[in-house]
């Protein structure tokens, strides 16, 4: 079994789609496809569902949605290659004491090899081997192909599911932009950071990296420009001023001194004010 939750849901047996269109389905195969290998809780599933609210039927009802599931699985399985043990659509979509467990049988994952790649960057980064961790950070980035989840309707659990697989992307796009500034490619990096510090409007490493590679651009004044806005948005939507790192490096770009880099003791991983979005 394939799955892609990097943008849209898409989960292929044999290359065949399982994915359902009916969106309490999609949401059940949405949550076991995250936990893929895993077993997933039958009240872990109804909170995804109906919240602290489920009806009476709740159980009988998802266990509706897995046989539907598990008929589009059958279909699939009829395609199984000349020689292979025979499966069942019990075996993939396998009942398990207190919750469903979704069977990959080796298939491939996005997530997984997301976090596999990013891995290996950051390793590359903490070893000071800056293409290699560039590259290996780009190549996981790229199997984003939009918001995680993009077409399925998200309940709790879910909800609670996408803003850690966003979590994880933001961190691996921090550390990526770090090792493209530590090569000396800010004047590539500009138009990507005018994106994102628009996007993302009160994230510290983002606004320090643009002002980094604008002042190493020869744009000074836009540098410092970058650091009054992001002042203005944090003071108004979040009540604080900007961190000690970024106001030296502030102080560092008004008398045009070196430039220091960012602060690495708050950089992405863990700075809880680093790691805020707006």
């Amino acid at each position: 079994m394939d799955i892609d939750v990097l943008g849209a849901l898409a989960v292929r047996e044999n290359g065949v789609s399982v994915t359902p269109t009916a969106p309490k389905p999609r949401q059940v195969l949405a949550l076991l496809a995250l936990h893929a290998d895993q077993v997933v809780p039958v009240a872990t599933l109804i909170e995804e569902l109906w919240g602290d609210r489920p009806p009476r039927s709740a159980r009988t009802t998802l266990q509706t949605y897995v046989l539907q599931l598990r008929e589009m699985i059958s279909l699939a399985l009829v395609k199984d290659p000349e020689g292979a043990e025979p499966r069942t659509a019990k075996d993939v979509l396998v009942t398990s004491p207190g919750g469903y467990l979704l069977h990959t049988n080796g298939g491939t994952s996005d997530v997984r090899e997301f976090e596999r790649l990013a891995g290996v960057g950051y390793r590359a980064m903490d070893a000071g081997d800056f293409p290699g961790a560039a590259r290996q950070l780009r190549d996981a980035l790229s199997l984003w192909t939009g918001s995680a989840l993009a077409d399925v309707q998200a309940g709790a659990m879910l909800e609670m599911e996408v803003r850690r697989l966003e979590e994880t992307r933001l961190c691996a796009l921090d550390q990526r932009i770090e090792a493209d500034l530590r090569l000396g490619r800010h004047r590539e990096l500009l138009g990507e950071l005018t994106v994102l510090v628009s996007r993302y409007r009160t994230h510290e490493n983002l606004h320090g990296q643009f002002m980094l590679a604008l002042h190493r651009s020869g744009r000074r004044s836009e540098a410092l420009e970058v650091y009054q806005r992001l002042r203005n948005a944090l003071v108004r939507e979040l009540g604080l001023e900007p961190s000690g790192g970024l106001r030296r490096l502030q102080r560092s770009i008004l008398m045009a001194g070196p430039e220091p880099a960012l602060d690495p003791a708050a950089h992405g991983k863990g700075n809880d004010r680093l790691s805020r979005v707006g």
